[in-house]
């Protein structure tokens, strides 16, 4: 019954998750989880921080996971930011650094969540138009006009920017905050986060979703300087003054302490992922230069959701978006090596 919705609410046309579905014998590749387990010292954390103190509440300033992430990227603990998952850690910035009078610039072809806080939040979008290779072309962000927020590598394309490059956008905007959301940076690319001591309008975002394998506890983080984090602590606490529980913050500590698994989870990934694209280019597949744990690529011959079915017959999952300019495209999450042979013997068969 809409009438007695908040007209806001009303209007809103939500975020759209990948599919969870129940289906026996699934290759899962339509949500860039990790095909790998969080590390055996993760799973140990979790299992004995089970005990009588779930009875009480967390430290409603996960204290000890801020120090462990100030160390691991040689920050201060006033310089990083915990939340229920990167998507509450973007949402809180959304209100917190980019609605203001302006509008709020990002890439018209980028992460889908972006133009749902704005609906939510009441800030003006306006979309930067991706060049023809599907780049972020750091020039198209002169002017000083606005906040400004990407990811980087970029989704659902999978483009990098490089440090130079974020450099020039964040000299050419000194009066606005840019947001860079690092959701995939830890299969290729170089964090940002090396530059916030050099530039007070940067915050970089990141989570431990999909590098670190706990998309299923809900911990994303954000770092920059004091002044940008403080506004984020001020409306998470005027929403949860616990979004981090026991059992996550245990978790991401223990992540941190496990680097060579980390390292090598990430090493298998980009391995795979380039045995599956020279696969797809032989196919007779454009595939996009990807630096995520996903490609994304299309068929000249074959539409993309046509594709996508022929797929899904046989029990393998991807990602199809029904959007102008990337109808025709498929992303494709990096699976393990079995599920990667299954997909390419799938694809041979349906292309013959």
């Amino acid at each position: 019954m809409p009438r007695f919705w908040n007209p806001t609410i009303d209007a809103l046309t939500p975020y759209t998750p990948g599919e969870q579905p129940k289906v026996a014998n699934l290759v899962k590749l339509n949500t860039n989880e990790s095909p790998y387990p969080p590390a055996p010292g993760v799973l140990d954390a979790i299992h004995a921080a089970t005990d009588d103190a779930l009875r009480l509440y967390p430290d409603p300033n996960a204290t000890p996971l801020k120090q462990a992430l100030a160390d691991y990227y040689r920050l201060s603990t006033d310089q990083v930011f915990v939340g229920n998952g990167s998507d509450e850690v973007l949402a809180h910035a959304f209100l917190g650094l980019l609605k203001h009078e302006v509008p709020l610039r990002f890439p018209d072809i980028s992460y889908s969540f972006y133009p749902v806080y704005c609906g939510l939040y009441g800030i003006a979008p306006q979309k930067i138009l991706l060049d023809p290779t599907l780049a972020i072309d750091p020039d198209d962000y002169q002017g000083d006009s606005g906040p400004i927020i990407f990811p980087n590598p970029n989704a659902p394309t999978g483009r990098l920017l490089t440090l130079d490059q974020i450099t020039r956008i964040l000299q050419q905007n000194p009066s606005h905050v840019v947001v860079v959301d690092e959701a995939y940076i830890d299969f290729g690319g170089e964090s940002a986060t090396q530059l916030i001591a050099r530039y007070p309008n940067l915050l970089v975002t990141q989570t431990f979703s999909k590098s670190r394998a706990l998309a299923g506890l809900r911990l994303g983080m954000a770092f920059g300087q004091a002044h940008l984090i403080e506004a984020l602590e001020r409306v998470k606490n005027s929403f949860n003054s616990y979004p981090v529980d026991r059992l996550a913050m245990a978790a991401g500590i223990a992540s941190l302490q496990e680097e060579a698994y980390f390292a090598e989870s990430c090493r298998k990934v980009m391995a795979t992922r380039q045995a599956l694209t020279e696969f797809l280019q032989e196919k007779g597949f454009d595939v996009v230069p990807s630096h995520a744990n996903f490609v994304f690529a299309r068929h000249p011959e074959h539409s993309a959701s046509e594709l996508a079915q022929q797929l899904r017959d046989r029990a393998i999952i991807v990602r199809y978006f029904d959007k102008p300019r990337i109808d025709q495209y498929l992303r494709i999450s990096i699976g393990s090596e079995e599920e990667n042979r299954r997909l390419c013997d799938a694809l041979s068969e349906i292309l013959g």
